[in-house]
């Protein structure tokens, strides 16, 4: 067994995995922003600070209006050039804050007798930010920026949280998209990981590819350039369901496929899944490393 013959497959195998994650992560960007998860999950959570019945008016407030993402309307948008305010997708927590005391009248005087403060929070529309501020007057919190401090704290673990969500919804969309991405295209990796062994020219290919791309520091490509470089590695298998069969159509030999190939597709499921990042990385790494080695070897001739 050959050291840099390993290598390379594995360099290949990684690449495979970066472009299938690339078009993992651009496509579920498509979803991300068509469907407008993050501004949804912002809503969501600025819902528990200003109350279900008032997010709306909130957000309309002139400093966080400023802040919605500009985007095309819809697909067909991009002919047309016509683009609009989207949701409100990230609040700085200093902005969210200043905004919450401008929409509940906090903003104009510094101090309050405690009494009156209690009545005017009272007042809040009903919600989690109101049962905090109402909980910081009773600890007898009156002067009006020791109130913003604890709100700015109490604001950026909401927002913190907001992104979770966004984060959590992002990767559910990813580990759907690398199951069906795997499945439509048939990556199975024992089967790529055999081919390459056994193709020189394919692995040849594959790290000209990856060494391109460490060069050019991971840049996005579009879904084409991507499909083409997993064409030109010739992993594209889209029929496998319908001619793929066991050598030996028996009962065992049906198994020992069906576990074989159940067990190559769950690889590249789990390899794409973990998305373009994580394999630009370790690609790059790699690479580095092949190149040390190529030049060590040179030298030595």
């Amino acid at each position: 067994m050959s050291f840099s013959q390993a290598l390379e497959v594995a360099i290949s195998l990684i690449f495979i995995y970066y472009v299938l994650g690339s078009i993992v992560s651009l496509i579920t960007q498509w979803i991300n922003e068509a469907l407008e998860t993050r501004g949804k999950s912002l809503e969501k959570h600025l819902k528990r600070i200003v109350g279900d019945k008032h997010v709306s008016e909130f957000v309309k407030l002139p400093q966080l209006d400023a802040l919605r993402p500009i985007r095309y309307k819809n697909l067909m948008s991009f002919f047309t050039s016509s683009t609009e305010p989207k949701m409100l997708e990230k609040v700085p927590a200093s902005i969210l804050v200043d905004s919450y005391f401008d929409f509940v009248g906090l903003t104009a005087t510094k101090e309050f007798e405690a009494d009156r403060l209690e009545e005017l929070i009272k007042a809040f529309p009903e919600s989690e930010g109101k049962q905090a501020m109402l909980h910081w007057v009773e600890q007898g919190v009156t002067n009006i920026e020791d109130l913003r401090k604890r709100t700015v704290t109490y604001f950026s673990g909401v927002m913190d949280q907001a992104s979770a969500t966004f984060k959590s919804n992002a990767r559910s969309f990813v580990i759907v998209l690398s199951i069906f991405l795997t499945l439509l295209l048939g990556t199975d990796s024992i089967q790529m990981a055999k081919t390459l062994w056994e193709n020189a020219g394919l692995r040849a290919v594959a790290v000209a590819k990856a060494e391109l791309v460490v060069q050019q520091e991971g840049s996005t490509e579009d879904i084409d350039s991507l499909i083409t470089d997993l064409g030109d590695l010739k992993v594209i298998n889209a029929d496998w369901i319908f001619k793929e069969r066991p050598a030996t159509p028996t009962a065992l030999g049906w198994l020992e496929f069906l576990g074989l190939k159940f067990i190559g597709l769950g690889l590249t499921v789990a390899a794409v899944s973990q998305g373009s990042s994580f394999w630009y990385d370790l690609l790059k790494k790699l690479v580095s490393k092949g190149g040390s080695s190529g030049g060590g070897d040179e030298a030595k001739g």
